[in-house]
């Protein structure tokens, strides 16, 4: 055995040189630059994985800024909390321009002088996570924004609504889809049968909503409750697809 051949790979050499300058950020820049995707419905546990997401980077020392709409405050004005009451601090936000304004440091909320020599391109400080918590409720420049932070080599972590209460692509989510590096769709339990859940029931008075009814409306287990395909209930869901043939629209044609 002493003379046997060594394949190369795994010839042992002299230490080799350390990489840097030019060479050592475009490592770093394509192993860190990433956007994760968390979707299925309410009660599915978006937030949680979320939270358990950030949480691990914060054990791993790592710069994490997490952020969430204003008009979510049913758990926390301040936190990213799931309904199982796990929660993360975060900053509300009224919309990705708010988000930018902050990260540019148009406000003093990282404006501290400890982040001035730790800028990238376009003056943004550095985080090696940026996590975002209902990313449905957001305006469609968001996408832009988390494309924005992924080139600069950062891990985005999105969680959000795919579907809304209809069973309709919400918002700019699909997008998001499209364009991630990882997803993760959750499913949540039905809370008439048992099976695997992935449509939010939006209820009034105990009633299932209306097709035509505003698509944003916060609330939680009050005025929603997850189902599954078979048992997602809209109202005037024929009305619709009616006016859609009208229309010429042909119910099985893209």
């Amino acid at each position: 055995m002493e003379n046997a051949k060594i394949p190369y790979m795994f010839k042992h050499t002299s230490h080799p040189r350390p990489l840097e300058g030019k060479h050592l950020q475009q490592i770093q820049h394509v192993q860190q630059g990433q956007l994760e995707l968390i979707v299925g419905p309410m009660f599915s546990g978006k937030s949680e994985e979320l939270i358990r997401r950030v949480t691990r980077a914060l054990i791993a020392k790592q710069n994490v800024v997490v952020f969430k709409p204003a008009l979510d405050d049913r758990y926390h004005a301040s936190a990213v909390a799931s309904h199982n009451g796990r929660s993360v601090a975060a900053h509300a936000v009224q919309d990705s321009h708010h988000i930018r304004q902050l990260l540019e440091g148009e406000s003093p909320l990282f404006a501290a002088p400890d982040h001035s020599s730790n800028r990238l391109n376009n003056q943004i400080p550095h985080f090696d996570v940026i996590a975002i918590d209902e990313i449905q409720f957001f305006d469609p420049r968001v996408v832009e924004l988390a494309l924005q932070w992924v080139c600069l080599g950062a891990r985005v972590i999105v969680a959000g609504l795919d579907l809304d209460f209809r069973g309709e692509p919400f918002s700019m989510v699909p997008e998001l889809l499209a364009r991630a590096e990882h997803v993760d769709k959750l499913s949540a339990i039905c809370m008439i049968c048992g099976a695997p859940a992935t449509r939010t029931q939006r209820l009034i008075g105990g009633n299932p909503a209306r097709f035509d009814d505003p698509i944003v409306m916060v609330g939680a287990s009050e005025s929603y409750e997850a189902r599954c395909r078979m048992h997602h209930e809209i109202l005037g869901t024929a009305d619709v697809k009616d006016n859609a043939r009208g229309d010429g629209i042909s119910a099985g044609r893209i």
